[in-house]
């Protein structure tokens, strides 16, 4: 958008008439609500140059305009500059601390996915710092056949996981027991999707290639920590408040989201993939990776408990009210990290 303020505060105006009626929005309105004292046909002009640029869009020719992806991405990025947490962090601390039974993490996390959609209309989730995930301490080799091996995985506090991999071509016994010896010194202790991210950075090293048998080992450990499930838990509520809040949308759209969020570490490997720092994270409609999700957005922030990091948020229709949810959304991350933190 060129630096235009009318043109910004006309596309602002137009963002918020949008989402309080859910109707596309006419010029003649907009005379009034953008509070610019033109006239009707310089809106017009500006709402053409704004569609012209992308960041509007008329679904019918005689219909007014509604915002795009782009459009509602310019109002989410000036919201950002204005927005209040600080008293929604306090509301919600001091109800956490009320309602809590104490303030194990696990008491929380629920209790702060049903504050957010509740408050938000849409569907919150609460996920655990990574250091709470499945933790690797040993892998055993077992040979099924030439090329064949049984993979097994001990987690912290018992927990077994197994699966079969076809390795390409044969390798002894001896040599397996050689890997695996190799794996459990080097990566045991590790959360297991950091074993993997592990693995993956040496593989990049330059000495694999000079070392068969630090090459096999490798190669064994990416099959072994390849596809496993990422199980830090994640809590979620709100799904069949979708079905009120976005009555536009379709039933494939609907489902699609819903089967996401049913196989919980799908909603885990989709914030793995969009969040890649401390603080905020917004994905708006068109931004997803994936088509299914375009007419959502995604509202998520960090929270850290002194030994690591986890993520609270909400993901409702494109026509959510933003500045309410930024705020939900940061406030509860912000009391969840001082609540917890009180702990240590």
């Amino acid at each position: 958008m060129e630096d235009n303020q009318r043109s910004k505060r006309v596309l602002a105006a137009l963002v918020r008439e949008y989402i309080a009626s859910g109707e596309p929005v006419a010029s003649s309105l907009l005379v009034t609500a953008a509070g610019l004292g033109v006239s009707s046909a310089t809106v017009r002009n500006i709402l053409a140059r704004l569609e012209g640029e992308g960041f509007v869009e008329q679904p019918h020719t005689s219909a007014g305009r509604v915002p795009t992806s782009r459009g509602y991405r310019f109002y989410v990025d000036l919201l950002l500059g204005q927005r209040r947490t600080l008293r929604t962090a306090n509301v919600l601390e001091a109800r956490l601390r009320r309602d809590g039974s104490g303030t194990a993490i696990d008491a929380l996390l629920p209790q702060v996915s049903h504050v957010l959609s509740q408050a938000l209309r849409g569907v919150g989730f609460a996920l655990r710092p990574a250091h709470e995930a499945a933790v690797f301490e040993r892998v055993e080799f077992v040979p099924l056949g030439a090329a064949r091996v049984l993979v097994v995985i001990v987690a912290r506090g018992g927990h077994v996981l197994q699966k079969v991999i076809d390795l390409g071509e044969p390798i002894s016994a001896d040599d397996l027991r050689q890997a695996a010896n190799y794996l459990n010194e080097e990566f045991s202790g590790l959360p297991l999707h950091r074993a993997r991210e592990a693995v993956l950075e040496r593989i990049n090293e330059e000495r694999l290639l000079y070392d068969v048998l630090l090459a096999r080992a490798m190669r064994l450990a990416n099959s072994t920590f390849a596809d496993l499930p990422d199980e830090r838990a994640i809590y979620v509520e709100g799904t069949a408040s979708l079905l009120d809040a976005a009555p536009e949308l379709t039933l494939d759209t609907l489902q699609a989201l819903i089967l996401m969020i049913e196989e919980k570490q799908q909603l885990v490997r989709l914030l793995n993939e969009y969040i890649d720092g401390p603080g905020l994270t917004i994905v708006i409609g068109a931004e997803h990776l994936d088509p299914h999700l375009r007419p959502f957005s995604l509202i998520a922030s960090t929270y850290d408990d002194g030994s690591g990091v986890g993520t609270v948020g909400v993901i409702g229709p494109t026509r959510m009210r933003y500045p309410r949810a930024i705020a939900a959304v940061e406030g509860a991350a912000q009391a969840m990290s001082r609540v917890l933190r009180d702990q240590n």
